[in-house]
């Protein structure tokens, strides 16, 4: 019973929080505002810009990224419950987790911030958006460790 609903609340913790950050990272360099100087006919598309949109997003980044740490929890606990916390597919899933919150909190929201607040050129809105790749691309690899569990006992 108690496996279960740990499972149940990383699985659903996963979906919402990581997948909402994951999504709203995404979307932030779409909509974030560029500088007025940029010129017309920069490689960009200026209509569709809105920086009440990159705003939302920037806060969901933010606010899901807090929530998302129900997922680590909620998966130790159930790990430790289990006796898996010493299988290499949990110690992995752990380290590229950590890595994921790294590339968060270090990179991706204080280049929104920065976006926001100093609007400029195209170009560090593309070094975002690859940043938000990498982001979701650690995801899913731990997502795969999820399923395949590799070196797992049982």
């Amino acid at each position: 019973m108690l496996e279960d609903l740990l499972l149940v609340v990383h699985v659903l913790a996963a979906i919402v929080f990581v997948g909402g950050s994951a999504v709203a990272t995404s979307l932030f360099p779409r909509y974030a505002p560029l500088a007025a100087a940029v010129p017309p006919d920069a490689p960009s598309d200026q209509g569709e810009r809105s920086p009440a949109v990159a705003t939302a997003m920037h806060r969901i980044t933010r606010g899901y990224a807090v929530a998302a740490l129900a997922v680590p929890v909620a998966g130790l606990v159930l790990a430790a419950v289990q006796g898996r916390t010493g299988e290499i597919w949990i110690i992995l899933s752990m380290v590229l987790t950590a890595g994921a919150a790294g590339l968060l909190v270090t990179q991706i929201v204080p280049r929104q911030r920065a976006a926001l607040d100093t609007p400029g050129p195209a170009a560090p809105l593309r070094r975002l958006s690859m940043l938000a790749g990498l982001y979701n691309l650690i995801w899913a690899v731990v997502v795969i460790m999820m399923i395949v569990r590799p070196g797992s006992e049982a």
